[in-house]
């Protein structure tokens, strides 16, 4: 099982990286939720649409839902 270095640096399995398209020397984006880290292999206008799936509500501008993101993080770090 690969484990993080002292300088938390990771090697990603070669097998899951010939799955996913991962190559030496690409650029990639980590993101964190729920409690785990996922990596994406970046690619040029890879960000178009790369959030599609989530539902978007109309009613909330995103200075508020920032805030409010901003609010509930305070809450429940203390």
């Amino acid at each position: 099982m690969p484990r993080v270095s002292s300088k938390r640096q990771i090697t990603l399995p070669a097998a899951q990286c010939r799955i996913v398209g991962i190559n030496p020397g690409d650029e990639y984006k980590s993101f964190v939720a729920n409690g785990h880290i996922s990596i994406v292999r970046q690619k040029k206008g890879s960000a178009w649409k790369c959030l599609s799936h989530l539902n978007r509500d109309n009613s909330i501008s995103e200075r508020q839902s920032l805030q409010e993101s901003i609010e509930r993080r305070r809450e429940t770090s203390r």
